[in-house]
Parts: C-alpha cells; sequence; structure tokens
C-alpha cells in the first residue's frame, strides 16, 4: 500500500448505519473522504508517518449526528440573553434577572431567553406587574423556552407603544385584560415582534419568523460573527456535523457561505426559504436562486418552511377536537385549505422540498392534504418532503405518510421523559383521550414512515445524547398507554442515515462507508454496552466533519 491515511481510528465499537456492515473495528480518513471500513488488522495498510492515529478504546464510533431541526442563528444570538433554562419558580427568576440587572448597571435593557411556562402555578399567566416587581426602571423582555411566547414589562411595552391601544393580528395575540392594557403577554411572532422588535438584541431573532414589513433581518455584524462561533461551538461538541436549518433566507444563506469561504463553517447545513402567510408565489423565486447558488457539500438549499400552527401549551397549536381544558376552542391555523393547497402545489412545480411545522393534529392533516394536492397537480415525484414535531396525530392519517413519501420529523426532547412525576402542560390540554396518539413515534415508524430525530435547537439543548436518552427511556403516560420507546438502532439511524436521506444525501453521508464524506463522532463509551437508563452519560470526545477534527476534549 503507497498510500497513507491523514486520520486513523482503530480499536472502537464502530456503527456505521450500513445494513451490509453494521459493525466494525475501524475507520481510516484520507481527505474529507472514508478510504477504509473494516477490522483494526486492515486498518494497518493504512498507517503511515504522517497518519493520526487515534485508539478508540472500544468505544462507539458512528457517523456524525444529523440534527433534522435546528436554528443556528437564532440559537447562537439566544446565547447572549440571561440564560433561563433551569428556572424554576418566579422566586428563582427574581433572583436571576435582579443578580444580573445589579452586575450590568449600564445595560439599557435586559433580555432573558429559555423561560419555561411552569415557572407560574398552574393557571396563573406571568405579567408584566410580575416583571415590573423584578425590573422597573429598564426594559425587561423575556422569552419561552420554545419562541412562541414572550413577556415584557411595563417599561418596554411603553418604549413600544404596546401598552394601550392594541390591535391583534390572525393567530397571535398581545394579550389584555378587562380594561384594553397590555397585561405582559406576547403569544406568537406576530405579537411578540410588535414589542421586542424595538431591542436591538431581538432584532434578526423576531424578524426571521416574519413577513417583510417589519423589515429583513441582517446578518453579519461582529455581534452576529462573535456568537455564530460560539454556536458552532456548541454543535461541534455535541457531535453534530450537519444541521438542516428551520429558517432562512438568501442574506443568511449568503451570511454562512462566507463562513464557509473563510473556513468557518465546522457543519453542514440544509437552509431553507422561510415563507410566512404573506408570502407570494412569486417570491418563492428567490427560494428557487437560493437552491441555484447553494448545491455544495457545505452547504445547500432547496427547501421552503412553513408554519402551520403553533403549540400546545399556549393553545395555539391546530386540533380537530376542542383542547381538554379550554372547550370550544380547537386553536387556528395559519394558512386555510386552499392557501396552502396553492402554496404547496406552487413549491413542489418549482422543485422545492417542503418542510412544515405542525404540531396539532389538525394540522398535521391539512399538512398531509396539501402534500396530497400538490401530487395530484404536479404528478409523482420522489419530493421527500416533510412533517414537522406531529406532537398529536389522527390514527387515519398515520398510513398517509408512508403513502405520500413525506418524512415524519420528530425531536424527542419535546416529549416528557416521566409525566406526571414531572408536571408538564401539555397531557393537560390535549387531554387524557388523545394521550396514546401523542409524540406517536412507534405508531409513525410502524406505520412505514420515514422518521428523522432533531433537537430544535434552542428550544431545547442540541445535546444528541439527551434526545437518545429520551428516546429510549420515555415512559408511557400511563398504564393503558401505548409503549412509543425507541430501540437504540432505529434511534441511532434517526439521528444519521435517515437524517441524510431526508435532505437527499444519502448517497454520501449518514453511513460510514468507503468514498462518504467523513463525518463521524467518537464517544466516551459503547453505546451499546450502556444501560439504557444511563446513556445521557455518555458524552463525545471527538467531532469529524469533512476530515476535519473539529471538537476534541
Amino acid at each position: 500500500m503507497t498510500q497513507s491515511a491523514d486520520l486513523l481510528i482503530t480499536n472502537a465499537h464502530v456503527f456505521t448505519a450500513d445494513a451490509a456492515r453494521p459493525f466494525v473495528e475501524a475507520v481510516a480518513v484520507s481527505g474529507n473522504r472514508i478510504v477504509l471500513v473494516g477490522s483494526a488488522a486492515e486498518a494497518q495498510a493504512w498507517r503511515g508517518s504522517g497518519t493520526r492515529v487515534v485508539d478508540g478504546q472500544g468505544a462507539t464510533l458512528m457517523p456524525g449526528i444529523i440534527d433534522s431541526h435546528y436554528h443556528l442563528h437564532l440559537g447562537s444570538m439566544g446565547l447572549a440573553h440571561i440564560q433561563l433554562d433551569k428556572v424554576e419558580s418566579l422566586g428563582e427568576l427574581t433572583e436571576v434577572i435582579r443578580r444580573y440587572a445589579h452586575a450590568h448597571p449600564d445595560e439599557p435593557y435586559i433580555t432573558g431567553a429559555q423561560l419555561r411556562y411552569e415557572v407560574m402555578p398552574a393557571g396563573q399567566p406571568l405579567t408584566r406587574q410580575h416583571l415590573d416587581a423584578i425590573v422597573s426602571d429598564r426594559s425587561l423582555t423575556i422569552m419561552a423556552y420554545d419562541y412562541h411566547t414572550a413577556w415584557a414589562n411595563t417599561r418596554a411595552l411603553e418604549v413600544a407603544g404596546k401598552l394601550r391601544d392594541i390591535t391583534n393580528r390572525p393567530g397571535s395575540a398581545i394579550v389584555t385584560d378587562a380594561d384594553g392594557v397590555a397585561t405582559g403577554e406576547l403569544i406568537e411572532p406576530l405579537a411578540y415582534a410588535a414589542v421586542l422588535g424595538h431591542f436591538e438584541a431581538w432584532d434578526a431573532t423576531v424578524k426571521s419568523f416574519l413577513p417583510d414589513e417589519f423589515g429583513k433581518p441582517t446578518y453579519g455584524s461582529a455581534r452576529d460573527q462573535r456568537w455564530i462561533r460560539e454556536g458552532l461551538k456548541l454543535t461541534a461538541r455535541h457531535g453534530i456535523t450537519s444541521i438542516h436549518n428551520m429558517d432562512g433566507n438568501a442574506a443568511q444563506a449568503a451570511f454562512y457561505a462566507g463562513l464557509e469561504a473563510a473556513g468557518e463553517l465546522t457543519t453542514r447545513i440544509s437552509i431553507p426559504y422561510s415563507v410566512v402567510p404573506t408570502t407570494r408565489e412569486s417570491d418563492l423565486d428567490e427560494a428557487v436562486e437560493m437552491t441555484r447558488l447553494h448545491q455544495g457539500d457545505k452547504l445547500r438549499a432547496g427547501r421552503a418552511k412553513f408554519f402551520m400552527d403553533g403549540v400546545i401549551e399556549s393553545w395555539t397549536a391546530f386540533l380537530l377536537n376542542d383542547y381538554a381544558d379550554r372547550p370550544s376552542s380547537k386553536g387556528e391555523a395559519l394558512y386555510s385549505a386552499e392557501h396552502f393547497n396553492r402554496m404547496a402545489a406552487a413549491c413542489d412545480a418549482r422543485g422545492l422540498q417542503i418542510t412544515v411545522h405542525a404540531v396539532g393534529d389538525a394540522a398535521v392533516r391539512r399538512t398531509l392534504d396539501g402534500y396530497a394536492h400538490a401530487r395530484q397537480v404536479n404528478g409523482v415525484r420522489d419530493s421527500r418532503h416533510r412533517v414537522e414535531h406531529i406532537e398529536l396525530v389522527h390514527p387515519a392519517d398515520i398510513p398517509r405518510f408512508a403513502k405520500l413519501g413525506v418524512i415524519a420529523s420528530f425531536q424527542p426532547l419535546h416529549c416528557i421523559l416521566d409525566y406526571p412525576q414531572t408536571p408538564e402542560f401539555f397531557p393537560e390540554r390535549v387531554g387524557r383521550d388523545a394521550w396514546h396518539r401523542s409524540f406517536a413515534w412507534q405508531y409513525l415508524r410502524g406505520g412505514g414512515a420515514r422518521v428523522a430525530f432533531g433537537s430544535d435547537w434552542p428550544v431545547v439543548t442540541q445535546d444528541a445524547m439527551l434526545g437518545i436518552h429520551n428516546a429510549l427511556n420515555r415512559q408511557a403516560w400511563g398504564a393503558d398507554q401505548p409503549d412509543h420507546r425507541q430501540s437504540l438502532s432505529d434511534t441511532l439511524l434517526s439521528y444519521t442515515r435517515d437524517g441524510a436521506y431526508t435532505e437527499f444525501q444519502e448517497h454520501q453521508k449518514g453511513q460510514l462507508k468507503v468514498g462518504y464524506l467523513a463525518d463521524m463522532v467518537l464517544l466516551s463509551a459503547d453505546l451499546f454496552q450502556t444501560a439504557d437508563a444511563s446513556i445521557k452519560e455518555v458524552h463525545p470526545v471527538m467531532t469529524i466533519c469533512d476530515g476535519q477534527v473539529v471538537y476534541e476534549g
């Protein structure tokens, strides 16, 4: 052998995600491609004087994590806010924010993110009066962990001119009291943008979800550069080598292209064109142009992203039946059936893959109906359209995924692990009769759907080991409820091979095969010898993307 590898990882328990050869001992890399997948003995032939040899110590080496639902810019910019994900009570919220305010007396306004709805006792909303009691002399704005609700104190509402004389738009609400005065609760982007958009720290965050009338988000500032670098470091640290971004436009794609040109893009990105209800068919030309410009191995366009509804927690998800704890309310869709059918057909006719946020069962059905309409109008093609979240699904719609070739994209950490031991609003909102078809991972998988897993960072952590842990250890919500736990192999495939399939890249990534892109993660232990309950303790020790070590620790 005259050729030597640049990198050789041996003495590992290698999970290849290749059905023909699922487990081997070693992988060798030359440049950005895999040149050997085989035994430790075979690997020795690729060992040269310049080869870096890594002893896997029997731990799992697997394809790099493909996170199929990610918000890189949103999550990275969110790192600049006070992190409130660990806050569990109003008292803790008060302590954390006051401590920050005292340490930063010169900041003109204060921002927090990742707050959970359960910070208040059940049935009690968080109000501007609560926030005024924490900070009243400066604007205070806080984003919920799911980015579907925000809260503002009185000063922030006054700065934005949204304390009184409020007009709400469909699908959103600046909540008011009986006197028509804002309570401080801002539900869905069209509402919270009217307030948060007045503060620089939220500018691109809120505009990325909104019509152009709010102004186009800008990318590439010094602030962007700083926090994107931090976001990319976190992405690599968690073993992620590819992400399916869930917001985007030509400017954001150009920003990432600039990072790639500078050698700073340490993960592969699939980026969509964000569609909102005011988007016209002619606007989809931007998505087509993005597709033309960005078809590389590191940055790819070719998708359109829609929101069909909101979330269960704020009663904005679109349901077939009334909410159990709010009779006479089913939520509402952001698109009528006719509107979505028309836009879906227009996207499909342009060769775009369609990605739709659909949480409620009525939203899922309307999305599938739109895909069926597009197929009827344009003919059958390998479209691989997607439905994101699917937190509630009607049994009649489960076989339609396989029939229409639609990808079921789930985020394991969105489902509570051990309800009712840990309280959670979702089960109360949908009611016990709907529990069996909530987060129905195994129903969809058993029904023949291709299943992709992701995180939805920054809504939850991008730590895929925690996602895997949830998929394996999820508890049924009652003795009479179905078991939707996933097997380890199915879970890993949904984070690797099936993620690659979802973005039409199964021919060159998502598996460890000769000739494939060298995207891998070496873990701290052998997943296949680790008890399910201990999976969350395993972590990446090395992440390789495009043949380069992008994280080591």
